[in-house]
């Protein structure tokens, strides 16, 4: 196992995380026995972060399960994330921190995130409820030894929280199809210049770049290696940014663990060779066949009058065609209307200030409202509704 040190506290972390959210369920309950068994292996074989949630159903009293069973506390980095969004008054911090510590049986967590803090006004919000001297009072007691976020949105909105505050670390979705969406290759850089630790998800989108590529595309991989698959090209491709710190992997089968770990063994910076970054070109050309606006994701159109993310947009829409419908209109719900401040299309006045600074000439305008016709649907408007209530903003 190949490890990489934290630059801010100087950790060794297993550049290999495991990712908690996908264990194997029986019915509705996560299979203890069997999620345990991978998680050993992979302990076995040098993993020491693993990450879940409060959201993630039974995955925090599993992964305490393991813990306890094992006797690993000590030899691992437990990573959470609190669920802001349920967060109404300062009391519901210590609420769900100590419901999290009794699911996990322990007493202190190593790498704690604000789940899916996707844009400054909601860090705001907390802010402005108290979570500063929390943050402060928990570290200060060892309860908490990292803080950080995870993040869903474009590269503007997280350079903007990267420099609200004094991370630890941070987590955001990055693979050789999100170089350009997402917190992006810049956003990436821009924590890193700054010292702050990244956490790699959706290193696979979920196992899209492995199951379900074009036929092509899987050709071109096996042509330039017959050995290599398509997950270790995805994730060498990662691993070879020396910008990442750790990548996870939602493995719940022996086998995948088994492969990730054999990959993260020579996970070095740099593992990408020029004549396999002409491969990815050759595959991100077989994906990109479908795509619907030719978006680089520059940002030149950005900041836009009424706030909407118009590379954000563009990036779910053009995922709607290339990737999955379900997924990209998760990823849209996720990324422009789950916060405070909504980045949505149909935010669009259609002034076109965006279509003046465009360096690829795009229809941005129309574009737009071809987006909002592809999600804001009446399932769109319920969610967007539902969402408002639960989360108060």
């Amino acid at each position: 196992m190949q490890y990489r040190i934290n630059q801010k506290n100087g950790d060794q972390l297993s550049v290999l995380g495991y990712g908690c959210m996908r264990f194997s369920r029986k019915g509705s309950a996560v299979d203890q026995e069997k999620a345990e068994r991978e998680m050993h292996l992979a302990f076995e074989r040098g993993v020491n972060y693993y990450d879940t949630a409060y959201i993630y159903p039974g995955c925090e009293e599993c992964l305490g399960k393991f813990m306890e069973k094992y006797a690993v506390r000590d030899k691992i980095k437990v990573a959470t994330k609190l669920p802001h969004y349920y967060i109404k008054k300062i009391e519901d911090l210590d609420r769900y921190f100590n419901e999290q510590l009794a699911r996990l049986r322990t007493d202190y967590i190593d790498y704690y995130l604000m789940h899916m803090l996707n844009d400054p006004a909601t860090w705001e919000r907390l802010i402005g409820l108290g979570v500063l001297p929390w943050i402060e009072e928990k570290k200060r007691s060892g309860q908490i030894r990292n803080i950080g976020f995870s993040f869903h949105g474009g590269t503007v909105k997280f350079k903007q929280l990267i420099d609200a505050y004094d991370w630890d670390f941070c987590q955001v979705q990055f693979n050789y199809l999100d170089e350009h969406a997402q917190a992006g290759i810049e956003g990436v850089r821009h924590a890193h210049e700054k010292g702050i630790p990244i956490i790699v998800m959706e290193p696979l989108r979920g196992g899209r770049l492995v199951n379900g590529l074009p036929t092509k595309a899987v050709e071109a991989f096996r042509a330039a290696d017959p050995g290599r698959s398509p997950a270790e090209w995805g994730l060498r491709w990662i691993w070879s940014h020396e910008e990442i710190n750790v990548v996870l992997s939602g493995m719940n089968d022996i086998a995948q663990v088994a492969e990730n770990t054999r990959i993260a063994d020579a996970a070095v910076v740099g593992n990408i060779s020029d004549e396999d970054l002409k491969v990815f070109e050759k595959v991100l050309a077989e994906i990109n066949k479908n795509v619907k606006v030719g978006c680089t994701g520059c940002g030149y159109c950005q900041p836009c009058p009424k706030g909407v993310d118009i590379p954000g947009c563009f990036s779910a829409y053009n995922h709607s065609y290339t990737d999955s419908y379900a997924v990209a209109f998760k990823e849209y719900m996720m990324c422009t209307t789950l916060r405070k401040v909504r980045t949505n299309a149909s935010l669009c006045v259609k002034c076109g200030k965006c279509e003046t600074h465009c360096p690829q000439g795009l229809p941005i305008r129309k574009e737009l409202q071809n987006v909002v016709r592809r999600f804001e649907n009446p399932v769109y408007r319920i969610g967007a509704w539902g969402m408002k209530l639960v989360m108060k903003y």
